[in-house]
């Protein structure tokens, strides 16, 4: 049972974009601090973030870096009966070039207009290191997790080659994909490929769209997209993939 709450909290995980970190207040010391974030998944699969270093949530983070996010599904009509997942964490802030121009890529890639906050707002990246999940997936589903992130198989140049490409010469599947899904707006871009699914943004909205099964390999993903891009429907899922 862990195993499969485990797949339910990832797909929560990667379907959301925005969750309330909670710190601890510098300012008022014993109290929680919750503030809204965005945020989208490293390469490791640990929630990304770009926060100001003038935000108070972030004087909290750099005296204890002890925190906690809260996933909930978006536009639940009946939020005790909806899906929600709380990680506790602790955060580092990245200081190395290399990691940096890293989380620089991907975060633009999902937030296109974090880009100025960055270069000039003083804004930096940090990291969610998951030291233990709380899995909530309806009335008597409820877990405690050891694991739910997992590592992105084609993060890196690999991911970006089959983002590009399709982005370039497969608009038409693209727009198909948000048919099938019933998500409405066009002009819709991949901005993210991982091994159980890939993220849409339409305008400044993300959507993760699962895979009919987990994919290990970018021909296993080439052929998922097709299978997709020539279905009526979208394919149930194979619960015993990933």
């Amino acid at each position: 049972m862990s195993a499969k709450a485990a797949k339910h909290a990832r797909e929560l995980l990667l379907k959301e974009y925005r969750g309330m970190l909670a710190t601890h207040s510098k300012k008022m010391p014993g109290f929680p601090f919750g503030s809204v974030v965005p945020y989208c998944l490293d390469a490791d699969g640990r929630p990304l973030l770009l926060i100001s270093r003038i935000a108070q949530h972030t004087h909290n983070l750099q005296a204890d870096g002890r925190c906690s996010l809260l996933i909930g599904e978006r536009d639940a009509e009946d939020i005790q009966a909806a899906g929600r997942l709380t990680l506790l964490a602790e955060a580092r802030q990245l200081h190395e070039e290399g990691a940096i121009e890293a989380a620089a890529a991907r975060y633009y890639r999902y937030f296109p207009q974090s880009r100025d906050y960055h270069r000039i707002h003083d804004f930096d990246f940090w990291v969610l290191e998951p030291v233990r999940w709380r899995f909530i997936g309806g009335f008597g589903s409820i877990h405690w997790l050891e694991a739910v992130s997992q590592a992105n198989p084609f993060a890196g140049e690999v991911e970006q080659g089959m983002l590009a490409h399709m982005n370039r010469d497969h608009a038409a599947a693209i727009d198909h994909y948000l048919s099938l899904a019933g998500i409405p707006g066009e002009a819709a871009e991949m901005v993210g490929i991982d091994a159980e699914g890939f993220h849409l943004r339409v305008g400044s909205r993300l959507h993760w769209l699962p895979f009919p099964t987990s994919c290990n390999s970018p021909l296993e993903v080439r052929q998922a997209l097709v299978q997709l891009a020539r279905a009526a429907q979208w394919p149930e899922r194979d619960e015993r993939s990933g």
